[in-house]
């Protein structure tokens, strides 16, 4: 089974269960947005979290076998259309160099991992209208010289 199958199934059965990302994450003590990550294809998990995930959704070995697998990470490099996720290419194209500029003020030449990375969603409440609240925490790492 390849990932965009095994994505398709998983969708599937978190539809027809009436689940979110956040409940599945909080029953299986996953992260939410790393969870929706190997579901989705772009992370593989460990047999542990793999038996876990297909036991909860009630799907079988084959699901197992293709979360476990190692993902090829690629992407479409086209400008995406789909208007949230343009948001956040648009959030690189006006602030990346700005947040590169003030990363590496703060830690030197480098860059920030997003292997040894995490990242967390959040809604706020503002009575002027709800906020998204994203938090990525990646390790610096910074060039060598040699």
């Amino acid at each position: 089974m390849n990932k965009q199958t095994m994505t398709d199934l998983i969708v599937t059965a978190k539809v027809s269960k009436g689940l979110t990302w956040e409940v599945m994450g909080e029953d299986l003590s996953l992260s939410p947005v790393w969870l929706a990550s190997a579901c989705l294809g772009m992370n593989s998990a460990t047999t542990e979290q793999a038996k876990a995930i297909a036991d909860y959704l009630e799907l079988g070995a084959d699901i197992v076998t293709a979360l476990e697998e190692y993902p090829t990470k690629t992407w479409d490099q086209q400008i995406p259309t789909d208007p949230l996720i343009y948001r956040f290419h648009e959030i690189t194209g006006v602030y990346g160099t700005t947040l590169k500029t003030v990363i590496q003020e703060k830690f030197g030449d480098g860059i920030m991992s997003a292997i040894d990375f995490s990242m967390n969603v959040e809604k706020v409440e503002d009575p002027k209208g709800d906020r998204v609240l994203v938090t990525m925490n990646g390790k610096f790492l910074p060039y060598k010289s040699w």
